[in-house]
Formats: C-alpha cells, structure tokens, sequence
C-alpha cells in the first residue's frame, strides 16, 4: 500500500517517548508521594498499554480502530472493485490514507464506526495526464502516450499523415516550393492557436477519458451530441427555435438535408452547436496555373467602311504559374496571399483592323452598272400586253448585284412578282429596285456604297430564267434606266 506516511518507525519512537515521558512523570509523583506520605506506590506494567490506529483521508481525520489490518482490507476491497470496471487503469485508493499508530493504556476505539466511515468516504484515484487549453484542464487521460495520440489527432482532422511527415522532411529543406507541381499543395505548418501542454495527476478513474473521446470534446465541446427527434408538425424553422438556432445554423448542422427536405416523424437532428476549446491554424502552399487573358489591340483602317472588322491576328492566352498561401482555421480558409508568381507563356495580342471610312448615305446622282458585266436581254416598255416598269440585265460575267449609288435599304425580303427584291432609298429623289434576287446581303436601315454587293442575281418571283429587273424612280416617277446607266 502506497501511504504518504512512511516513517511509521519513527512515529513508534515518538509514541514511545510520549509514553516514556509519561511513566516518568507518573514515577516521579508516586515517589515524591511516597516521601510524604510514607506509603509506597507500584511502577505501572508495560504489559498494560495498547496500540490503536489513528485514520485520516487527506486532513480529514475518520477515527482510530484497534487493528490496522481492517483498513487495508477495505483499501484493497475498494482498488479490486474498481479495476474490474477500470481494468487499463491504475488503480491506487491508499495514497489518500495516512495511518498514524499511538500506544495508550485505554483501548476505547469504535471499530466498526470508524470503517464504515473510512469505506463512505475512501475514494479511488488514477494516474492520469490531464490535457491543459491555455493552462486550464479540460480533459483527462491516461497517459503521456494518449495525449501525444490526442495532438496528433487533432491535426490530423485537417490534414493528412503524409502531409505531416512531408513537413518534417520540408523543414529540412528550402525548396519545397519550387518541387511543387500544378494544383499540388504543400503544409507549411499547422500550429494550436491556444497554449496546449500536460500536467500529471491523480483524477477519478470515470474522469479519464479515450483519445477518440478526447478529439470530440476538444473539437466540439461536448462527448456526446445532443439530437433532436422530429415530432408531428415540426419544421424546420420551429426546431431551430427551440434550440435558439437559426434555420441556416440547422442546417449546416445537418448537411444531409435542404429546406426542401420533408422531415419525417422520429427522424433524428443534431442540433448541438461546436463550441471547440481549441484551433488549429493551418498553412499551405498550393500551386496554380491561372491562365494570362490575351489583349485585344485594335487597329483603324481608313480605307476600310465603318462598321466592317476584320481579324488580322488571332489571340491566344498565356499561362502563368502562381504560388499562393492559404490560411485556414478549423477548415474554414481565413486568408489567401501570393507567394510567388512566374508566366510561363506569353499570351499573344488579337488584332483586329475596323474601318473607319464612312458611307454617305446620300446619293451622288451618278448610276453606276449595278451588275458584273451582262447585257439589256429587256427594257422597259410595252412587252406581253403589260408595261415592263424597268430592265432586265442578264449573263453577267458573276452574280454579283452591285448598289447603283449611296443610299438607304429602305426594302429587303420577298415581294410578289419581284421575288426576293431590295430597294434603296438615295435620298436625293432617286430610289432604285433591285429584282428577282437569289439571295439578299443587306437588311433594312443598312448604308451602302455605290458598287457595294448588296445581293446575287437569281431567278425568283416571276421569272423566266436568271437575271436582274432593275428599276430607277425619280419623285416617285418611273424612269427609263438607260437613261443613267449604259454598257
């Protein structure tokens, strides 16, 4: 039995000389007594003392019994019925006793009193290392080992055990950066926010606790989350409220589920909220490759009309590779910086060329042929019992139709016995139509210039074959073609 009295030796001398102290003064009185009185007075018997033994926990004295045997049967009873529910612990319910033996001549103690007391109050204790936060307790364990196992785990409800052994290995090194591939990342360090050390002692073996155990409680306050059974008619929203939580805190709390989710009667919910006693900072190097957006450089071409663009160069984006530290505490990321950044390939300009000649939209006066080549095969005037209201060229050399003069589309689509037909108005009094097309290249409120493609020649509508029906008005009155424009 470990006591914290093991000079049991040296209270026997004491209790020894107490009572030799005592005979000698009782001797003394008898024989002065004797003097006096001339009688004569015997010299107590050794034979006549008793040996008692005196019972504290800590300070608190229990009582005194006669035999010390008793005790010690009650502190190995105590030990035996707690290792067998606490059988990886160590068991200790005697450093708390302190044993103090005395003679007397009177044995007068209350045995059973007194070890009934003793066995109420008698408490057993284990060795433990107790986790401190900031130099305060918070949790027990068994050991030294365990709480070593505690660190560890902790970190590594973040980070990986290879990234730990990589940042052994890092810290040996300066280059760790630079060995990084693209979207790799590296640990640069992990660290406790809080002061974390250890302290031995002697606690109630209920109060140690696993590593597993340990974690939990560390990272979210409790050993034991607390969850709710949906009941009828609760929602979302009421169970938040009687847990003073908000909706959003509920459900982050439950990631399984969405405001959409249709709860179902006995269907668990965790609504403990973590309130972690520690944080863990963790930093890390991560390599990116962000691509570099090429520019657009724009070039003026004054012979070109304005509105008309035309790629010179085409762009291309470059690449860069960026090093960035990222912080982040309990998982969730607080900070992100750049460490170092390197273009690994230029990105090349688009150039892009857009005229800035502008087209008047008012008319010279001046026709010019308004197709490639070609003969009258038509012209206007009586023909077939109708008035043919203006020209037919065909055969051209292309199908191009070419814009008589400046002017505005003012029509452009299908028309009747035109068939695909553009009209431009020239704003001088002159309009010119323009028949038959295959297929039309301006559209309505479009500028164009005098000898711009406008369309090609075709055959729809009210045709006979290819051509072009071409029509000059003047104030609204028809005029003969021919008479502006000739081959």
């Amino acid at each position: 039995m470990n006591s914290f009295w093991n000079n049991k030796e040296e209270n026997n001398r004491f209790s020894y000389s107490v009572s030799s102290f005592k005979k000698v003064s009782i001797i003394t009185v008898l024989m002065t007594s004797l003097m006096l009185n001339m009688g004569f007075a015997k010299e107590p018997n050794k034979e006549n003392l008793n040996k008692i033994y005196h019972i504290y926990i800590g300070n608190e004295y229990i009582g005194a019994v006669s035999d010390e045997t008793a005790v010690q049967e009650i502190i190995a009873a105590k030990e035996q019925e707690v290792s067998q529910k606490f059988e990886e612990l160590s068991i200790d319910a005697s450093s708390a006793i302190k044993i103090i033996p005395e003679q007397v001549f009177a044995n007068e103690t209350k045995d059973a009193e007194t070890l009934s007391k003793l066995e109420q109050s008698l408490e057993v204790k284990s060795d433990a290392f107790t986790l401190l936060v900031d130099h305060k307790p918070v949790i027990s364990l068994k050991d030294t080992e365990a709480y070593e196992k505690v660190v560890r785990m902790l970190k590594l409800q973040y980070v990986s055990q290879r990234e730990l052994d990589t940042l052994q290995q890092n810290q040996q090194t300066t280059n760790q950066l630079s060995e990084l591939q693209p979207d790799e990342s590296s640990l640069l360090n992990i660290s406790f926010k809080q002061g974390i050390s250890g302290l031995s002692e002697k606690v109630a073996p209920s109060q140690i606790v696993t590593p597993e155990q340990a974690v939990q409680y560390l990272m979210t306050g409790y050993l034991e989350q607390e969850t709710y059974q949906i009941q009828a008619g609760d929602v979302l929203g009421s169970v938040a409220k009687k847990h003073n939580l908000t909706t959003a805190e509920l459900l982050a709390l439950n990631p399984d589920i969405t405001v959409d989710t249709v709860l179902q009667i006995g269907q668990g919910l965790n609504v403990t909220v973590a309130k972690p006693f520690v944080t863990l900072e963790i930093k890390k190097a991560k390599k990116v490759v962000d691509v570099v957006p090429f520019k657009t450089v724009v070039e003026e071409d004054p012979t070109m009309y304005k509105g008309e663009k035309v790629v010179r160069q085409e762009g291309a984006n470059g690449k860069k590779e960026t090093i960035y530290a990222l912080t982040s505490e309990n998982g969730a990321q607080t900070s992100k910086t750049i460490l170092e950044e390197k273009v690994i390939q230029q990105p090349v300009d688009q150039i892009e060329v857009v005229g800035t000649k502008v087209i008047s939209s008012r008319g010279t006066g001046e026709f010019v042929w308004p197709t490639v080549g070609g003969y009258v095969s038509s012209g206007m005037g009586e023909r077939w019992g109708e008035f043919h209201r203006g020209i037919d060229i065909a055969r051209p050399s292309n199908y191009n139709i070419l814009a008589a003069d400046n002017g505005v589309v003012v029509a452009a689509g299908l028309s009747g016995t035109y068939g695909n037909r553009i009209i431009i108005n020239h704003n001088n009094g002159y309009t010119t139509l323009y028949g038959h097309l295959s297929s039309i290249n301006v559209e309505v409120g479009q500028v164009v210039e005098k000898g711009s493609v406008i369309g090609i020649m075709g055959s729809t509508g009210y045709s006979t074959g290819t051509h072009l029906h071409f029509e000059i008005e003047k104030n609204g009155s028809l005029e003969n073609p021919l008479s502006y424009v000739g081959r």
